[in-house]
């Protein structure tokens, strides 16, 4: 036992000599055999007990047990309690659940506070089997059917190598004493009844079931590394300024559904969302689709992500001071009123727009487009609705949402940095001009 240990211990790279361990310790045979052999080892170990108070008069037992062995080691031993049935309740998980949250929780903060180098957990080789068949029946992904790790951050599993018929049996070779804990005879939690009524059944298939499902468990592994290996290759060549996923440099991978999944994930995209959104991918533009903190539009050749922003539109009123001032808003903006002369020059590009003044009224403001706004466009008769107006210009969802409306009352008179309303031009009866220069803009 010692052995394989160490030498598992040695080819993860899971503790060094120079800090202590945390060692998970519930008095129970795995954690009995954890503790003893890392303390064997010569590692200095800090054994940490949880009572989850979920078994009566058994939990206390099980702590009384588990700070008396310690002591028989000369291991430092720290406890917590936990109202672990109040916890689920209130977080509205199953107790399974609550109790791994506040253990590993607890775990991580003695661990800071005594500047531990890991926490060391007593999972073993059939524990790992459980776990891919539980994850396997959920439909996990490969993350999930790949099994336990040595090493996930601070969490450290020295007993993956050793099955629990080795553990059982070196127990009694060492004449080491234990608890039992009575719910692990009982098939009411998930993993119980994986182990006493789906892994005998499967047994009856092939004894060494277990093994082979570790042999899987541990390729699979390695297939997640190449996996990895292959969605990062994919998030460098999709990516695009950082909120905008290539669709031609997408397609050109294998299984793009299953690549763009990974990559919407962390926006909180769900599996049926994103298979969504990849039926979409060669078809019309304009689709939107939601995450609970962001939106993906389909544009033409793009997926563009953004977060979802209140529903509320900023407005900005702007006050005009004399004859000239300057605005810094989203848009900065310069104002300056003009008289009408035989020599005045007008000067017209995108960025500047001039208007009758007296067909204004003010205070002017600024705003983003909203469904169902309508202007004239310099040059025509008839109002046009602003929706249009960006289709025809291929604007894209966020392009739209980019630009900024000024408006005179409820009227658009300018589309800034794009064109006018033609009912606010100069014309021939024009005695003053109010020329507005665009000069910069900032992200919503």
């Amino acid at each position: 036992m010692l052995s394989v240990v160490r030498t598992y211990i040695n080819k993860y790279r899971l503790l060094s000599d120079n800090k202590p361990v945390i060692v998970g310790f519930s008095g129970g045979s795995d954690s009995v055999t954890l503790l003893t052999v890392l303390q064997r080892l010569g590692y200095s170990c800090i054994a940490a007990h949880c009572n989850f108070h979920l078994r009566e008069e058994e939990s206390d037992r099980d702590e009384a047990f588990a700070q008396h062995f310690a002591h028989t080691l000369n291991v430092p031993f720290y406890k917590t309690d936990f109202d672990t049935r109040q916890y689920a309740f209130e977080e509205h998980i199953s107790l399974e659940m609550a109790a791994r949250a506040l253990r590993y929780r607890w775990f991580e903060e003695i661990r800071g506070h005594l500047d531990a180098q890991g926490i060391a957990v007593a999972h073993h080789k059939d524990d790992n089997v459980e776990t891919f068949l539980i994850n396997l029946v959920r439909g996990t992904g490969i993350k999930g059917i790949r099994g336990m790790k040595p090493k996930n951050g601070f969490i450290i599993r020295p007993l993956l190598a050793v099955g629990k018929r080795e553990i059982q049996e070196w127990l009694e070779t060492e004449h080491l004493a234990y608890v039992t804990d009575s719910s692990n005879f009982s098939d009411a939690y998930t993993r119980n009844f994986i182990r006493l009524k789906v892994l005998p059944l499967l047994e009856e298939i092939n004894p060494s079931v277990k093994e082979a499902i570790a042999r899987t468990s541990g390729h699979l592994s390695e297939v997640e590394a190449i996996y990895q290996f292959v969605i990062e290759k994919a998030r460098t060549a999709v990516w695009q300024d950082n909120n905008r996923i290539s669709i031609a440099e997408l397609l050109q991978f294998p299984s793009p559904e299953t690549i763009l999944y990974e990559l919407l994930t962390p926006f909180h995209f769900t599996r049926f969302v994103t298979e969504n959104i990849s039926a979409t991918l060669e078809k019309t533009p304009g689709k939107v689709f939601y995450s609970s903190t962001h939106r993906l539009i389909k544009d033409r050749t793009h997926l563009l992500i953004s977060p979802i922003e209140s529903t509320n539109k900023p407005l900005y009123t702007i006050e005009l001071k004399e004859n000239e001032t300057i605005w810094y808003g989203p848009v900065n903006l310069s104002f300056r009123k003009l008289v009408i002369e035989e020599n005045t020059c007008i000067e017209t590009n995108k960025c500047t727009a001039c208007f009758d003044y007296d067909k204004l009224s003010f205070p002017l403001t600024l705003r983003t487009w909203q469904p169902g706004d309508r202007f004239v466009p310099f040059g025509m008769k008839g109002t046009k609705k602003l929706s249009d107006y960006f289709s025809d210009r291929k604007y894209s969802r966020p392009d739209k949402e980019q630009t900024w409306l000024l408006c005179s009352d409820e009227h658009i008179i300018w589309i800034v940095g794009e064109r006018i309303d033609e009912r606010f031009k100069i014309d021939k009866t024009t005695k003053y001009i109010l020329t507005v220069n665009f000069f910069g803009q900032d992200a919503i």
